[in-house]
């Protein structure tokens, strides 16, 4: 029986909010790892080694596409590091092309990869997104908050958690947040066009890794789900 493949967009912030996140990326390790009917490909984001970089280059220059490319190298140096984690020999380095994504998949259960192009508002979430498309599969962002909310929980109490949404709704949501190289949004403006366009299941959590656990198991969990 083919096993189905999920997308994960491990955000940044889960893996080095500013030191690393050992206890946690511990806990997602074995998580995956236990989950043998599935495969995974697991798009990495840059959390604080990309926002420094793009922090000191904001001080020097204006170019937002200098700023993305730097953000896009620490996406790809923490997919390095977690591959690393997870035991992979990255001899050959980590994709960076969708083709290569969509061979190494059918060999192996897990795939690890950042930003997988150097361009303009080029994001670990939009890559994650892109990959759900092309390879027909359901979408898991994970992210630092338990789901969509209507403002940031972390700095607004009132904040009211959105446990569904649909493509359209989530994208304009989406959409009305001005793009900035490093931005802080659970999913950004390119990753729901293209999850909109494509129809691409998706579903928002936390990082709990029982409840990621028993989300990919077709179980109760608590996020935000996507569709229709």
């Amino acid at each position: 029986m083919k096993k189905e493949t999920i997308v994960i967009s491990l955000g940044g912030s889960l893996i080095i909010p500013d030191n690393v996140n050992y206890s946690y990326l511990k806990k997602f390790k074995q998580t995956i790892k236990s989950i043998k009917n599935k495969k995974f490909v697991i798009v990495t984001g840059g959390g604080s080694l990309a926002r420094k970089y793009i922090s000191a280059l904001s001080q020097e220059t204006k170019d937002h596409k200098t700023q993305s490319l730097a953000g896009i190298s620490a996406t790809r140096t923490n997919a390095r590091f977690v591959s690393y984690f997870f035991g992979q020999d990255q001899g050959k380095g980590i994709p960076h092309k969708i083709e290569q994504v969509k061979s190494l998949i059918k060999k192996q259960n897990i795939v690890f990869c950042g930003g997988l192009e150097y361009k303009p508002q080029q994001t670990s979430d939009g890559t994650a997104a892109q990959i759900a498309a092309k390879l027909k599969a359901k979408f898991i962002n994970i992210t630092n908050v338990s789901g969509l909310y209507t403002d940031n929980p972390k700095t607004n109490k009132n904040a009211k958690f959105i446990p569904t949404s649909t493509w359209k709704n989530f994208h304009k949501r989406a959409a009305s947040i001005k793009y900035k190289p490093g931005q802080h949004f659970v999913l950004d403006q390119n990753a729901s066009s293209i999850i909109m366009k494509n129809k691409v299941p998706t579903y928002i959590i936390g990082e709990n890794t029982d409840n990621l656990k028993n989300l990919i198991l077709g179980k109760k969990f608590k996020g935000t789900t996507i569709e229709g």
